[in-house]
């Protein structure tokens, strides 16, 4: 989830892949995600650029920054992504909740779709 060469390994598919990522480990660290697109794919949005500042950093538990995004139709609407792990006897049970996007309707739905696809690429790379 944190280290910037898996991540980019992993985070990938049409329009949602990683050509950057950074974070700086710590609260009150900044992240940054970067996509570049051949075509407009997201709101017309050919360069996708997503931004934040981490909240809460409690390896191997939880990590939960802010998630400002380019591509939504309110820029300056704030939302929450929090990864929260705990450990099963099978391996690893993984809840991701992308908060604040009440405001943000086209956002949501694309969240919708966007965020078990995002998981579903994690689990593959991890059980290679």
């Amino acid at each position: 989830l944190t280290d910037p060469k898996q991540v980019t390994l992993w985070w990938t598919g049409d329009g949602c892949g990683a050509d950057s990522y950074t974070m700086d480990l710590r609260r009150g660290g900044r992240w940054t995600y970067d996509k570049e697109s051949k075509q407009p794919n997201v709101h017309g949005v050919s360069r996708l650029h997503c931004e934040g500042e981490v909240l809460e950093y409690d390896p191997p538990r939880t990590l939960a920054y802010t998630w400002i995004a380019n591509w939504h139709e309110d820029q300056s609407q704030r939302t929450v992504v929090r990864w929260q792990l705990s450990k099963t006897d099978s391996g690893t049970h993984i809840v991701v909740t992308h908060s604040g996007l009440a405001k943000l309707p086209k956002s949501r739905k694309d969240y919708s779709g966007g965020w078990p696809g995002v998981v579903g690429k994690l689990k593959a790379f991890v059980e290679k």
